[in-house]
């Protein structure tokens, strides 16, 4: 952040407490901690953790997870459960976060969760999805945007998924 969001003069670097230099408006006379949007990411697996659910959104052409602006007042799990029930019309059954990333285009702070829906069969894609599709997990890899954090994240819940699978069968 360059300039004061209250009165647009341009920030110094001050001194705060124990906090570092942290932005300062000499003409507000206070101090300008970083603001950004939160939003949750989710992959979305089917009850026997086989399938992963993803969406293509305004006409593009890749995959990717669904997601969602965390509103007012409203936790990250709410968000999660709250944005796959409007996008898709699945109920959440159990979720996991996963991590977090920064998306410098949009400032925003990404939470990524895997989730899990109990019955699939129930799908209904509203407006904001332009195709939502289950996809066994190669294919997903396959499918998913290139070089996008939703790649990022999904590449990371699949190797988790796996691994987990691999040890219930193996105990």
């Amino acid at each position: 952040m360059k300039y004061c969001y209250a009165c647009g003069t341009e920030l110094a670097s001050k001194e705060c407490d124990s906090e570092g230099l942290i932005p300062y408006c000499h003409t507000c006379e206070t101090f300008r901690f970083p603001i950004f949007s939160t939003a949750i990411s989710t992959a979305v697996l089917n009850k026997e953790r086989t399938k992963v659910l993803l969406i293509r959104q305004h006409n593009m052409a890749d995959y990717i997870l669904l997601a969602g602006y965390v509103n007012r007042g409203e936790s990250a799990e709410e968000t999660l459960i709250r944005e796959v029930k409007e996008e898709v019309g699945l109920d959440v059954g159990t979720y996991k976060y996963m991590r977090s990333l920064y998306f410098e285009r949009s400032n925003t702070l990404m939470l990524n969760f895997v989730s899990v829906t109990h019955d699939e069969t129930r799908m209904q894609i509203n407006a904001e999805v332009d195709h939502a599709q289950w996809f066994a997990f190669d294919e997903a890899r396959r499918v998913i945007m290139k070089g996008s954090m939703a790649e990022s994240f999904l590449l990371t819940i699949l190797e988790h998924v796996e691994a987990e699978n691999a040890r219930q069968l193996n105990s």
